[in-house]
């Protein structure tokens, strides 16, 4: 080979050599740009993301169609519950059903159901309360992408089931009473023509009718058992159709138809002074007993400190007597009445009792012109008992009272369970008493001359008389607690 030979051909060879490496400096500088290239790429992730990203925005879609469906039943839920307390009868199921159907959710329809209960456990531990629920399904689309099926197939559908629930209840409140009527048959309370009575802050309350004409009474609230009527009606506030009857007033914490029976000490001991006899009044030869003066009554202190003075049968004062201050007197007339003769008894710390055996015709209630100046005591076993007839007298207890026969000033209880009272005079409060009144009478007619001294509004009058006073459980407003 000649030596041109021999060069073109070393010149062919790195000719080629050199072509080739430009060809791979090329491969690699593509293949680098390539990989720096990210062009497309978001089209190879969202490939990727794509059911992910449908199956998130479904579920969201999805929870907020529960939310919304949810927060609507809860609104129909609660306003049920609410309307089926304050119903408080054994229709407050129609009346929760009447109230979700307003709110589109109609018992039975729809896959919708509604459950009302009562007597349902509150929150408090009272079983007192109303609840309601809502059932009802929401149907499901983009959650089914991530393989959610929801909790049921309706007609085909996959479904989701929602519910809400709402307690309610009514809180009780105690009202304080100044005037009860016992009796729990007929018209217990009544009051005609014009009474000036004023029971202003004051709850009235018959545990059988009540009808006031001419005169509510001035009471902030007339409470009968049944209807509550007349002119009036009794009390600025009206209510009829209450239950239960107040029967036990003063119950559980102190019953007044248990103070007398309870003072055992005395009840036995003021029988015993009379020794079974209780002379009455003859018309030929007068009262059997008259009494001038403190000794004139038989005395003894009984077990709970109270001086105790006893009249046997019927007795008249013919002088002013006034209970010793500084101590608790009970004025005890077994089997008898009380003629005032015209006199004042008084005593600031002092009750006046009408007790004695249920057999025979006796007489027990004060009477005669005079005036009785009572304040009862404000401490001990007769707390806040001004004038109080034993409840196992059933005979000889009804009252006309005119004003002056004898006129009573009393601060605190008059407990006269089985009498039928007519009263046509002004009752005042005691000389040295507190404003307290609070009459529990069998029954009651308060005609147009009648009239009781105002009571302090807020009951302070009784609380600083010594009495506790009766009252009797109310509603109020119907409350959501759940």
């Amino acid at each position: 080979m000649t030596e041109m030979e021999v060069a073109q051909s070393g010149q062919y060879t790195m000719s080629t050599l050199s072509l080739s490496r430009n060809s791979l400096a090329k491969a690699v500088h593509a293949l680098g740009s390539l990989r720096a290239d990210q062009r497309g790429n978001v089209a190879v992730m969202m490939a990727f993301l794509l059911p992910i990203l449908c199956g998130a925005m479904g579920i969201g879609f999805e929870v907020t169609n529960w939310y919304m469906q949810t927060r609507s039943m809860q609104n129909a839920a609660d306003s049920a519950a609410l309307a089926a307390a304050a119903n408080n009868s054994s229709g407050y199921n129609v009346e929760a059903d009447a109230v979700t159907a307003k709110y589109g959710y109609v018992n039975g329809s729809n896959n919708v159901t509604v459950s009302a209960s009562n007597g349902v456990t509150c929150p408090d531990g009272n079983t007192t309360c109303y609840s309601v629920q809502i059932n009802s399904t929401v149907p499901l689309y983009l959650s089914q992408v991530v393989g959610y099926n929801g909790d049921l197939t309706v007609k085909g559908q996959k479904m989701k089931a929602v519910s809400s629930t709402a307690i309610a209840e009514r809180k009780p409140y105690p009202q304080v009473i100044c005037l009860l009527a016992l009796d729990t048959t007929g018209t217990a309370l009544q009051a005609n023509g014009s009474p000036k009575t004023d029971f202003s802050g004051c709850t009235l309350m018959s545990n059988a009718g009540g009808t006031c004409n001419g005169s509510n009474l001035n009471a902030n609230l007339g409470i009968a058992v049944g209807p509550n009527g007349g002119g009036a009606g009794c009390g600025n506030k009206q209510m009829s159709n209450y239950n239960p009857p107040l029967t036990n007033p003063g119950c559980p914490t102190r019953c007044y138809d248990q103070i007398l029976a309870s003072d055992t000490g005395m009840s036995a001991t003021a029988l015993s002074q009379c020794s079974g006899s209780y002379p009455q009044y003859s018309k030929k030869n007068g009262y059997p007993t008259t009494i001038t003066k403190l000794s004139d009554f038989k005395s003894f202190t009984d077990s709970n400190g109270n001086t105790v003075y006893v009249a046997c049968g019927d007795a008249q004062i013919s002088a002013n007597i006034t209970l010793p201050a500084g101590q608790n007197s009970v004025v005890v007339v077994e089997n008898g009445m009380l003629d005032l003769g015209g006199y004042t008894l008084s005593g600031t710390s002092s009750s006046l009792v009408f007790s004695g055996t249920a057999a025979g015709s006796y007489n027990h209630y004060p009477t005669g012109n005079g005036t009785l100046d009572i304040q009862a005591p404000t401490s001990g076993n007769w707390s806040g008992v001004a004038l109080y007839q034993d409840p196992i007298l059933t005979k000889g207890l009804d009252i006309s009272y005119a004003g002056n026969n004898p006129t009573w000033n009393f601060t605190g209880l008059i407990y006269l369970p089985n009498s039928n009272v007519q009263m046509s005079g002004a009752i005042n409060k005691s000389a040295n008493g507190a404003d307290c009144m609070v009459s529990v009478i069998g029954s009651v007619l308060i005609n147009g001359t009648g009239s009781v001294y105002a009571q302090t509004p807020d009951g302070s009058g009784c609380k600083s008389a010594g009495l506790l006073q009766p009252t009797v459980t109310l509603l109020g407003r119907s409350q959501l607690v759940y």
